[in-house]
């Protein structure tokens, strides 16, 4: 067994964003052990006892791009938390049944986020 099987650690799944690494290292700043792998090559049974949370990272793709990303949904249903960012995030929520529409602009930076319902 290696070392790095014994530590708590943060998954980070990558999906092709130029700030994976920062946010690797903002993770690891915190004191945390951080692990990227990528949406291509990660599945269910990799994920074990010492992983404490997973970040879903960014990505050049959106949702409706289907047949250009992977990710098993099963990895959700695991009593871990998650954090999606940017296209991670748009993964959470069309697999939790929310929409994912495009806007009429991209954006970058702040945005305002408003509750609907």
């Amino acid at each position: 067994m290696s070392l790095d099987q014994n530590l708590n650690k943060i998954l980070i799944i990558d999906f092709g964003s130029q700030f994976t690494q920062l946010i690797a290292r903002r993770v690891r700043e915190l004191g945390v052990f951080s692990e990227i792998v990528s949406h291509k090559k990660i599945k269910l049974k990799d994920i074990n006892h010492s992983i404490k949370g997973i970040v879903l990272s960014g990505g050049p793709l959106n949702v409706y791009q289907i047949k250009k990303y992977s990710f098993d949904k099963k990895i959700l249903q695991l009593d871990i938390p998650v954090l999606g960012i940017c296209f991670g995030h748009q993964i959470l929520s069309k697999l939790n049944g929310g929409k994912v529409k495009q806007s009429k602009h991209r954006e970058f930076g702040l945005a305002n986020v408003y509750k609907k319902k």
